[in-house]
């Protein structure tokens, strides 16, 4: 979009290409001085050009209805699944309270600076993951690495979709089925208390299971987990053979799930947004009913006790905190796009800051609550199992709070059915909550680059795709699967472009032009933490991190058993399509914006295009304006100021007026 009265700079439209590497030193745009012959038809053409432009702008884009459907939105994403189910098996594999302290010290040093910068980049521009990139147009490989990242979450997410309906519609039964262990299972403890189960006209023959697990030597396991391993996915412990056929059930349960995300997804903002405000608030209820009757069972201290108290010798471990970053990212949702896309819907002048602030705060705390209940849960087990090591009480890994969860519903004095049936909605209500943000990310790119097709018919062919996709995952080798496509297409890909984002907006476009974009939008100056954070603490600690967990790496296991050398091979490729999608999208926009030679070309690709800034014509105006006074003020303060270059681009990175 060309900006009538200004000149263009370096190739650039926008008047601030010619110095978006250098920090705090723009080149300031010229305005043309109006000539003599400038007539008022110009003007008003001009006028009218521009109100055009930008209602068809607002046409193609909506916007959320008001700014609570986003803070509702942001919420049923970031709290959702990674916190109830994800968040709790993470800390349970890295030794619960060792967890505990670099998570939190990630979530400040990382995971806010880095969903704070999402949201800032989706609302200021009003685009998708991809088209944000005009900032740096060489990084757009970026945005498609992490749209096919997102793509791989997808499609196991929709998987644990299928397992909660499961388990929501076998909650209706008059005994729960995972309550008591079955004639067939060998060293089995009923979940449900023994003097409840004693009662039901099948008790002979679990309290015969149960007897004969005196005299054996081999491990107890409760029902809940032999009912999850043997009866819903049907496990496989070697795939050398094959992952075997999809079970019936839960590909049923897999199309439902797929049909209440294309429900949600298909009118856009308007119709996910008014759902964000049940999807976000409903989990809460449950979460906190379920909290209450675990923290009373009967050796939930010791497992309490096993997530809060800290083991500091743990900090010194790398693996530790890679894992607090990976959880970091998936719990909040940063590095895939479900952030920046929701915050393209806002208007351009919304309180984004005080959402953000909310938002990841609050994840924080439903983690923690999400903690709490598990551990006090496997507490309970562990007494239960008479195991002294709250480690050895279930094996961990994705199913960990289909077995835990379950387990304590069990246990529930008074109708467990209904609590089950409760917990289960809620767990549906999370991940959906999750899913539609992810799905409505890869439709929001689609339609970006598309602008023709219709929104409802790219949710609906998208939709489809996902449950081709997830039918590999409700196979008896599904979890297997599910593993290996979570560490190869979702961790490590997520992980790598995130540094790349960060990298391409603070050290490339610069620091302090972003912090400027983000002075005019939100009309508040960015603090010191931030700025630290962004150009400093964040890119380093993600870099680090990256680079010794990718040296350390060793082969992936699933229930301590390691997978086939095709399955690695076939994660390895998987991490390398998403992972070259970056350097493949900047050779192919090179070689379709040459600019003389290689080396010139390279450092085009470097600066903004003419189409990065606010989409509204009339907004995009009024920031030139700023960019260029504040680059008229340093210059002026640059030349009559007495301190040296190195402290006034000091004052400016610790945000000093002008």
């Amino acid at each position: 979009m060309e900006l009538k009265g200004v000149h263009q700079q370096n190739g650039n439209s926008n008047g601030i290409g010619a110095a978006a590497g250098a920090e705090g030193e723009e080149s300031a745009p010229t305005t043309q001085t109006p000539t003599p012959t400038a007539t008022a038809t110009e003007t008003a053409t001009e006028t009218t050009t521009e109100k055009v432009d930008a209602e068809k702008q607002q046409a193609e884009r909506s916007n959320w209805g008001n700014g609570l459907e986003f803070l509702m939105s942001c919420i049923s994403v970031s709290v959702g699944l990674g916190n109830v189910w994800r968040f709790p098996f993470t800390a349970y594999e890295n030794g619960g309270g060792a967890f505990l302290i670099p998570y939190i010290i990630v979530l400040f040093l990382i995971g806010k600076p880095m969903y704070y910068l999402e949201m800032i980049m989706g609302q200021f521009t009003s685009q998708g993951t991809v088209k944000i990139w005009s900032v740096v147009p060489g990084f757009v490989g970026v945005g498609y690495g992490q749209a096919f990242a997102t793509i791989c979450i997808i499609t196991y997410y929709s998987s644990l979709l299928a397992l909660t309906l499961y388990y929501l519609f076998v909650s209706f039964q008059s005994v729960l089925p995972w309550s008591y262990c079955w004639d067939d299972w060998i060293n089995c403890v009923n979940s449900r208390p023994q003097e409840e189960a004693d009662s039901l006209l099948f008790s002979s023959s679990n309290i015969t299971a149960l007897a004969d697990t005196d005299t054996d030597t081999g491990k107890l396991q409760s029902s809940s987990e032999l009912y999850f391993l043997n009866v819903v996915i049907k496990e496989k412990l070697d795939i050398s053979d094959g992952i075997g056929d999809p079970d019936w059930k839960l590909t049923l349960a897999l199309f439902v799930s797929w049909v209440v995300i294309f429900l949600v997804i298909m009118r856009g903002v308007k119709s996910s947004g008014k759902a964000a405000y049940f999807l976000a608030l409903f989990p809460y209820v449950v979460l906190f009913i379920l909290l209450v009757r675990a923290v009373t069972l009967e050796g939930a201290r010791d497992g309490i006790i096993f997530f809060l108290e800290p083991q500091w010798g743990e900090l010194l471990n790398p693996t530790v905190w890679k894992n607090a970053v990976v959880q970091c990212f998936f719990s909040l949702a940063v590095g895939s796009g479900p952030i920046i896309m929701f915050a393209s819907y806002n208007r351009f002048d919304h309180g984004i800051y005080r959402d953000a602030m909310i938002v990841t705060t609050l994840d924080t705390l439903t983690s923690l609550l999400g903690g709490i209940t598990i551990f006090a849960i496997l507490g309970n087990l562990a007494h239960n199992l008479q195991i002294e090591n709250i480690r050895d009480v279930v094996r961990s890994g994705t199913g960990l709070a289909f077995i835990s969860y379950p387990d304590a519903i069990s246990k529930f004095q008074a109708v467990p059915q209904l609590f089950a049936v409760l917990f289960f909605f809620m767990l549906f209500v999370l991940g959906i909550g999750s899913i539609v943000a992810l799905q409505s990310t890869i439709v929001t790119i689609i339609c970006d680059q598309f602008k023709a097709w219709k929104y409802w018919k790219v949710a609906l062919a998208t939709s489809i795709c996902g449950f081709l996709m997830g039918l590999v995952y409700v196979t008896p080798g599904g979890q297997w699967i599910l593993t290996l496509v979570d560490f190869y297409g979702g961790t490590y890909v997520v992980f790598i472009l995130a540094i790349f984002e960060l990298a391409g907006i603070v050290w490339i476009y610069g620091l302090q032009n972003f912090c400027d974009d983000v002075e005019f939008m939100c009309n508040r100056r960015v603090s010191l933490y931030w700025r630290v954070c962004w150009s400093f603490f964040t890119p380093v600690m993600m870099i680090v991190i990256f680079i010794y967990s990718m040296v350390t790496i060793e082969p992936i296991t699933y229930s301590e058993q390691y997978f086939p050398e095709s399955a690695n091979v076939a994660g390895w490729l998987l991490f390398g399509i998403g992972a070259a999608q970056f350097p493949l999208w900047w050779m192919w926009y090179i070689s379709h914006h040459r600019e003389g030679s290689l080396g010139q070309s390279l450092v085009a690709s470097l600066r903004p295009s003419d189409k990065w800034g606010p989409a509204n014509p009339e907004t995009r105006r009024e920031w030139v304006i700023f960019k260029n006074e504040k680059a008229a003020q340093r210059a002026t303060k640059k030349q009559s100021s007495k301190l040296g270059a190195f402290w006034q681009k000091l004052g400016h990175f610790c945000g000093s007026n002008n």
